[in-house]
């Protein structure tokens, strides 16, 4: 049974997961899923691209995206608000590279790509062009959010075991 002390445990552990969570499907984003989207004609990659930026709008990944931001916080305002424990440095930078790095790039970066890309029409001249730029642009940015949402994920392992 749990009791209140398990609490800041459990609330590190989920975090943890959230951030190893979001971190492997940006992964799979980074290394193959943007791969096979390049290699298809501009007009096939557009419109796959714009279905997957339409599902992912979904409350599982949304939950695990912003649910697992919101632990952050959590766990940065707790660690900040006490008196100093040795995990507390752990929990900062687990929080700041999420919310940084992860949530803040996808918010100034990946989202208003995704938004130009849902404006264009597949089969019009200029969108062979915005696609190649949108490929590089969107991948590049995806990199930073895989590499901020798995230095949190470790950050946070290593709260837990601080």
């Amino acid at each position: 049974m749990a009791t209140i002390y398990h609490l800041p445990f459990v609330l590190k552990l989920v975090t943890a997961l959230g951030c190893g969570l979001v971190a492997g499907v940006f992964f799979a984003f980074s290394t193959f899923v943007m791969n096979a989207l390049a290699r298809l004609q501009p007009q096939q990659g557009i419109i796959a691209m714009q279905s997957i930026n339409i599902t992912a709008i979904n409350p599982f990944f949304m939950t695990a995206l912003f649910g697992t931001a919101a632990a952050c916080l959590l766990l940065a305002i707790a660690s900040l608000s006490k008196g100093y424990q040795p995990s507390d440095i752990y929990l900062l930078i687990g929080a700041c590279s999420y919310l940084v790095g992860t949530v803040l790039v996808t918010i100034a970066f990946n989202v208003p790509l995704n938004e130009a890309l849902a404006t264009v029409k597949p089969d019009s001249t200029e969108s062979a062009n915005l696609w190649a730029s949108y490929l590089t642009n969107w991948t590049f940015w995806n990199h930073i959010r895989t590499v901020a949402a798995l230095v949190a994920a470790a950050a946070f392992t290593l709260a837990l075991s601080s």
